[in-house]
């Protein structure tokens, strides 16, 4: 949770400054959260989605357990997802949004690209 913790503080830091675009930093971080859940990190996952307030453990336990079901599902389907990579990016620094579109690469050599919409809370990029 640590390593998690200081992923975002960094990527708070690169946002605040005259550094890269928001929309790349978004980009980083929707990328980052599928890493952690293909890593079996699930809870990583969870927790990247932006909810202004606090959930029941059960709620979120219940979240944790669709994650897993979700990639045990690509596994059988697909034979998992093997590859996130970045195709492309666009943010709304006025609305603190942003879209991020990854493509999956699956394990039968099949890819799709997903769209990924991201807000911004407090510098740190969510899943919405």
């Amino acid at each position: 949770m640590k390593k998690l913790f200081y992923f975002f503080v960094a990527l708070l830091v690169v946002a605040c400054s005259s550094g890269p675009a928001p929309s790349d930093v978004a980009a980083q971080a929707a990328k980052e959260y599928y890493a952690q859940l293909l890593s079996g990190k699930y809870d990583h996952y969870v927790d990247g989605f932006y909810r202004p307030d606090s959930i029941p453990n059960n709620y979120r336990q219940q979240l944790i357990d669709n994650a897993k079901m979700f990639l045990a599902q690509q596994k059988n389907d697909r034979r998992g997802i093997l590859d996130v990579r970045v195709v492309n990016a666009m943010a709304d620094t006025a609305k603190r949004s942003a879209n991020v579109f990854l493509l999956f690469a699956y394990g039968d050599s099949t890819s799709e690209e997903v769209v990924v919409p991201m807000v911004m809370h407090k510098g740190v990029w969510y899943m919405r």
